[in-house]
């Protein structure tokens, strides 16, 4: 099939523009910077520009990677990301329809799930660690970024409905290469490493997600997927993991202390939420290859760890506005 990909010089259609060529399909990127795999570059607030894209290009399914993030919110304005992330979003629905294509991947986030009690959690008086599937509701994003998201996805739940497209929503979790932009300890690798307890995969699984998503959307009609590698703990472990995430941890891994101690690492001493990917697996056939299981291996081993970490890392989009 001939993709639109946008996005496609971030950091996750780095990964996902060569994953769809392995699998036999043509890729049209789209993006504000250039790229090795980006052919137009504008944005997809440029309703004009979009349309254009998919008449010159033969457009067949569209991947939506492309937006604004969380650490955006430093730089730019909310009008700024209703712009992108939800007329966006629009101008690339009302394209697909127009085209007759009969599936999209809409690239959503996890993080508009978390609610101010949620992100507070032990200090904020939460009991237990919040267990969260895609019934999980009702949401109240916090913040531009996640209210933008969320109104992104109902105009994908309108499109799938009243054009008969198959829309693949994926909550990702975090795959970002660089240092969270709100904590200074635990170290960017440690915090990565811990975050594949609950909330984190491989940009590499990213990848593999959305063509799996590509591939098994048709019949689907509109759905959404929380995409995580998959947590070790139960439900029934939720007030545990609040109360005192290491002996959780200790009785599904008795090395992970250990293998930790040996780099000079520290396990979470509670865990506040718990993505629950269990609808990927039983719809798409998709479960991330790289769990925390993963990482203990690579430090019992000796081996290079499984996920990217790279404190400098900027986006494509930051470094190209700097030069224009």
């Amino acid at each position: 099939m001939r993709i639109l990909l946008t996005g496609s010089s971030g950091w996750l259609g780095r990964f996902l523009a060569p994953t769809l060529r392995r699998a036999g399909h043509d890729v049209v990127g789209l993006d504000l910077a250039p790229g090795s795999d980006t052919q137009v570059i504008g944005t997809v607030a440029d309703r004009a520009l979009v349309n254009r894209t998919f008449v010159d290009y033969g457009i067949e399914a569209v991947i939506h990677c492309g937006g604004l993030h969380k650490p955006d919110i430093a730089r730019y304005g909310a009008q700024a990301f209703v712009d992108v992330n939800v007329t966006g979003t629009l101008n690339l629905l009302e394209a697909a329809a127009a085209a007759g294509n009969d599936r999209f991947v809409f690239t959503s986030t996890t993080s508009l799930m978390i609610s101010d009690e949620i992100r507070k959690g032990k200090a904020g008086g939460l009991r237990e660690a919040a267990w969260l599937d895609e019934e999980s509701g009702p949401l109240a994003p916090r913040n531009i970024y996640g209210a933008t998201k969320l109104a992104a996805e109902d105009l994908c739940r309108l499109y799938a409905s009243d054009h008969r497209i198959d829309v693949m929503v994926l909550r990702t979790g975090r795959f970002f290469p660089e240092n969270d932009d709100t904590l200074d300890e635990p170290s960017g690798p440690n915090l990565k490493a811990n975050e594949f307890l609950n909330r984190r995969l491989t940009v590499e699984d990213a990848a593999d997600a959305h063509l799996a998503a590509l591939e098994r959307a048709p019949g689907l009609g509109f759905q959404r997927f929380i995409v995580s590698a998959p947590p070790p703990f139960a439900r029934t472990d939720a007030q545990a993991l609040m109360a005192d995430a290491r002996s959780v941890i200790q009785r599904y891994y008795p090395q992970a202390a250990s293998l930790y101690a040996k780099r000079g690492w520290a396990l979470p001493t509670h865990i506040d939420r718990v993505y629950d990917p269990g609808k990927a697996e039983r719809l798409l056939g998709f479960r991330c290859r790289t769990d925390f299981g993963s990482v203990l291996a690579a430090l019992e081993n000796g081996a290079q760890l499984p996920f990217v970490h790279d404190a400098g890392y900027v986006s494509p989009k930051e470094t190209s506005r700097c030069t224009r």
